[in-house]
């Protein structure tokens, strides 16, 4: 039997033991615990060597035990911080000191009650009258308790990688509260926060292949959402003036450092207002999620020196001027698609052949240009090859009002000023199918006759929450962003203890 099986059958045993003595190892609740935090703020108040009178119950996994004689130290750790316990003989006696150290593994959840104490040393603790175990845990923590070292494990085992690194806790619990302040920027806005249908006969929005599935009651094939902008338009023509919905989206590509087919996405519209609005809109959401990270993981170099990185007013460069600049080509509007698809195969571009031009002008951008974004940009006026839903530019032709946000070469916000004319958005649908005519989730026949009602002038953001938490807190890869990211099946699957 390996390390691992011998280990799981000690505990167990040690299970097994305890519901024979008539204690319970998954007991139903522990009622009254305070954070190990409150209890650290406690025993500070104190004086070196001394203990308060007051009694506290704290509860969490165990991290460490270590016995020096008479004397137990048991390191417990919740989602405020870290405990010390500890238990000496001279207090429990020795039959009591033996039953609370008999049945412990590191790893453990365990309840506690007993006394704030400061050591000698200063350290924080808490002196144990007793000690409950409150789930056994058959399983050992990873090796030292130094956590997941296997990328692909961390993944399928974010329970044990979040329970093992107090820095991956910390890490998702301020993307989710970013996620929280900017609901709350927005609502503080006079945005009304909305849901729309995961499940669409037509995924469009976006040039993304979609996820395919069907209804059996309505004998209907179905596609998972691309993105959300064309429902929440459809909501502009009913009258809701401001609108976003922050929810899952669904592409069936690539993954890798910065995209994965199922992510987070907020998507906003906003009637009345144009795409410079929306930049000022966006200058000051970064603004306030950068001061909220900083206060958040102020140990974290990234977020602690976000506030300044995210200072307004952004930078602003042109699409074209930029990416002409940067590639030494020049008139690129005026290149037909097989021009631009021998420039895009020459900086190393692996889309088919087929694309519409718009994409090869997007790789050429990418290639060139995004890894020269280090600091917040606006890339203004884009191609209008490259973006069928936004408006046209009132004073450049050729050209949309559409922005990007980039930083540290990553995008981070796409606005447009929303195209309002039904004529002019179903020839665009026709032309991107003449491009490429498999695209045919592209064409949304039910949003064009929307539009036929009226939609009024407005801009549209859409940000993906992934990449914001990665932008603000420093995280390289967009797995460790999302708790439970797609990860390839184990070729030799675990069959069970």
């Amino acid at each position: 039997m390996d390390d691992e099986s011998h280990l799981v059958r000690e505990r167990r045993a040690k299970a097994e033991r305890m519901r024979r003595e008539g204690r319970e190892p998954f007991p139903w609740e522990f009622p009254r615990r305070v954070p190990t935090a409150v209890v650290v703020a406690s025993a500070r108040k104190l004086t070196a060597g001394t203990a308060a009178e007051s009694t506290f119950r704290v509860a969490g996994r165990l991290r460490a035990i270590r016995i020096h004689g008479k004397t137990a130290f048991l390191d417990l750790d919740d989602l405020s911080g870290s405990l010390q316990l500890f238990a000496r003989v001279d207090e429990l006696g020795e039959e009591g000191f033996a039953r609370i150290l008999a049945h412990l593994d590191p790893g453990d959840l365990v309840g506690a009650e007993g006394h704030p104490v400061l050591t000698r040393r200063g350290e924080p603790s808490l002196q144990v009258g007793s000690i409950t175990v409150l789930a056994k845990a058959l399983r050992p923590p990873p090796e030292k308790w130094h956590g997941l070292q296997d990328p692909e494990e961390r993944i399928r085992r974010r329970y044990v990688d979040l329970f093992a690194s107090p820095e991956s806790r910390e890490r998702f619990r301020a993307r989710f509260l970013l996620t929280r302040a900017l609901r709350r920027h927005l609502d503080e806005l006079g945005f009304l926060e909305v849901e729309t249908p995961v499940l669409v006969p037509v995924a469009s929005g976006a040039a993304a292949q979609p996820f395919t599935t069907a209804s059996n009651y309505l004998d209907q094939d179905l596609q998972l959402r691309i993105a959300l902008e064309l429902p929440l338009k459809r909501l502009l023509v009913g009258g809701l003036e401001r609108v976003y919905e922050i929810g899952h989206v669904f592409r069936n590509e690539d993954l890798d450092s910065t995209h994965t087919p199922e992510f987070t996405m907020m998507e906003l519209y906003w009637a009345y207002a144009d795409y410079t609005d929306m930049r000022r809109l966006v200058e000051g959401l970064y603004k306030g999620l950068a001061r909220e990270a900083a206060d958040l993981l102020p140990d974290v170099p990234a977020a602690r020196t976000a506030p300044e990185r995210f200072r307004p007013p952004f930078a602003v460069v042109d699409f074209v001027d930029e990416l002409e600049r940067l590639s030494g080509v020049s008139d690129l509007l005026g290149k037909d698609r097989d021009a631009l698809r021998a420039l895009a195969r020459a900086a190393g571009a692996t889309v088919p052949d087929d694309s519409p031009a718009g994409k090869f002008l997007d790789k050429l951008f990418e290639h060139y240009v995004e890894p020269t974004l280090d600091r917040p940009t606006f890339v203004v006026d884009f191609p209008a090859a490259t973006t069928p839903l936004a408006k046209r530019h009132r004073s450049r032709p050729g050209r949309v009002e559409r922005f990007e946000l980039f930083a540290g070469g990553m995008e981070l916000g796409n606005a447009y000023t929303e195209l309002n004319d039904p004529d002019e958005q179903a020839e665009r649908f026709r032309a991107q199918l003449s491009e490429r005519g498999e695209d045919h989730y592209a064409y949304d026949a039910d949003f064009v006759e929307a539009m036929q009602y009226g939609m009024p002038p407005s801009t549209g953001l859409g940000i993906g929450l992934d990449r914001m938490a990665m932008a603000l807190t420093g995280t390289p890869s967009i797995k460790d962003v999302i708790l439970f990211p797609p990860a390839r099946a184990r070729t030799n699957p675990t069959s069970g203890l």
